[in-house]
Parts: structure tokens; C-alpha cells; sequence
């Protein structure tokens, strides 16, 4: 299996996932040159792009969705509720909705030799997911947007050899700062986003021995910096039973603008 992160923030989010039979994307939250470029960065294309996932609605997932599938004509896999409410948005432009391909939370899909599994998950959204992927004996997760935990994902999520966790916002930085009242209370909600703190519990509960990598995703530009959700998460691993020391942890904050190394497992 591979994995590699396109851009992961506040302002956009998408990630490759495949095996040598298949790729897929999940979300397309920024514009398809910005999509083409990262993809050209591994020698690939929007051509080899044989699906695209959405976990839900929020146009920080979904910016550049309407556009690559007029160019590739790729089937969109989303929940009932998430397609329902991309009809409703002017800005995903025509599309031909026969791509679309509905499934329930909880739900599988089978790409080829990638066994894709849907979770569902907390966030203000008309039915949003989260995904992990399995191939043979490999397994990732790209769990952000959460809003908060519960132990059924936890279990869900365990075993990965790779994962993109969300690690929104430094908590002090958002009450502090100019965000509306009720948008900080949306954001700090059981809703919104994870914390550093609350990423770092999150990473702790569904580390093993055979990690390969974790990066820390959906980073808001306003509320928290790369380093500081860095060392935010480590203090969150102190002691954990598989590393004692968290640097010797592989552990990297996502790519905000450009994609990150594409990783092998």
C-alpha cells in the first residue's frame, strides 16, 4: 500500500491512498491544478485516479470535486447525506450525479485489492465519515473533522501502519484569538475538531508496534502552528507503552500547501 498526503489544513484537505492496481483520493478540497501539481510530485495524474472518497460536505474537502470530475468522469463515493447536500451547493458547478455512488456509515467498498471501510463520526456535517484502508497485510487511516472520540472508532482504527490525525487547533490560541464567539464554540464542541491535546490522546490509543508513520492534519492557520502541535502531541505520548521516548516516534505535522513524502507499507 501507499499513502500520501496532498494538502491537509483549515483551508484544504486531500490524500492518496492506493496499491499498484488502484488510487483513489479522499476529498478534493482544493482547485485541480493545485490537485495535478502534488500529484505530478510522485508521477502521477489525475488520470490514474480511479475514485474519489468524500468524507462530507465542508468545502475545505470538496473545493476542487466538482471540476476534476467533469475532466475525469471518476465515480464519487459519499454517504446518502453528503451527496444530498453537494446538490444543494452552487459552487460544485454540473456534474454528472451517475458518478456518485452512495453507501451508509459503517458500510464497505471494494476497489480492486483495496478494501475501503467508512466510519462514522461526530462533526457538523448531513452525515459525514471517516475512512481506513486495508491491502493484503497493510492498513492506514485518515480520521480529521472529528469533533470527539468514542471507543468504537478507536477499536475500528486499530492496527494501522499508517495514519493522517487531525490536530486542529491549540486551545488557548482559539479562546484567545478573533474568532466569533460562536465559532470557537462550534469548534471546541463535540462537533468540530480535535485539539492538540485531544489529537495526541486520539494517536495514543491507536498506536502498535509496527507504526510507520503519523502525520498530524487539518492544522487551522489562525489557531495553532506546526511546532506547537508537534510538541503537543509528543508531551500527549509520554510514557506510551510502545516508545517511552515520543521523538523516537515517527511522527510529522502534514503539508499545509504541497504533498508530503508518499509513504510505502
Amino acid at each position: 500500500m501507499r499513502m500520501m498526503n496532498l494538502v491537509s489544513g483549515s483551508s484544504g484537505n486531500s490524500t492518496l491512498v492506493g496499491t499498484e492496481r488502484v488510487n483513489v483520493l479522499c476529498d478534493v478540497g482544493v482547485s485541480l491544478k493545485r490537485i495535478e501539481e502534488n500529484l505530478n510530485s510522485a508521477g502521477l495524474s489525475g488520470k490514474d485516479i480511479d475514485a474519489i472518497l468524500i468524507t462530507h460536505e465542508h468545502i475545505d474537502h470538496v473545493n476542487g470535486l466538482g471540476v476534476f470530475m467533469r475532466k475525469y468522469n471518476v465515480p464519487v463515493y459519499a454517504t446518502d447525506g453528503t451527496i444530498l447536500a453537494l446538490g444543494r451547493m452552487k459552487s460544485l458547478g454540473r456534474v454528472d450525479h451517475e458518478l456518485f455512488r452512495p453507501f451508509r456509515p459503517g458500510d464497505g467498498i471494494q476497489l480492486k485489492d483495496l478494501e475501503i471501510r467508512s466510519h462514522k463520526i461526530f462533526h457538523d456535517a448531513a452525515e459525514p465519515v471517516c475512512f481506513s484502508f486495508s491491502s493484503v497485510n497493510s492498513k492506514c487511516c485518515i480520521a480529521t473533522d472529528l469533533g470527539t472520540t468514542t471507543g468504537e472508532l478507536i477499536s475500528e482504527l486499530q492496527g494501522c501502519d499508517a495514519m493522517l490525525i487531525e490536530a486542529n487547533h491549540d486551545v488557548r490560541m482559539l479562546q484567545a484569538g478573533p474568532y466569533p464567539y460562536p465559532l470557537k464554540q462550534r469548534i471546541l464542541g463535540d462537533f468540530g475538531h480535535l485539539s492538540n491535546e485531544s489529537g495526541g490522546a486520539f494517536i495514543r490509543a491507536l498506536l502498535n508496534e509496527h507504526i510507520r508513520e503519523i502525520r498530524l492534519g487539518h492544522l487551522s492557520r489562525e489557531n495553532n502552528y506546526p511546532e506547537l502541535a508537534l510538541l503537543t502531541v509528543k508531551q500527549e505520548l509520554l510514557g506510551n507503552p510502545y516508545s517511552p521516548d515520543p521523538e523516537d516516534l515517527p511522527i510529522f505535522v502534514a503539508g499545509r500547501e504541497n504533498a508530503d513524502p508518499m509513504i510505502e507499507f
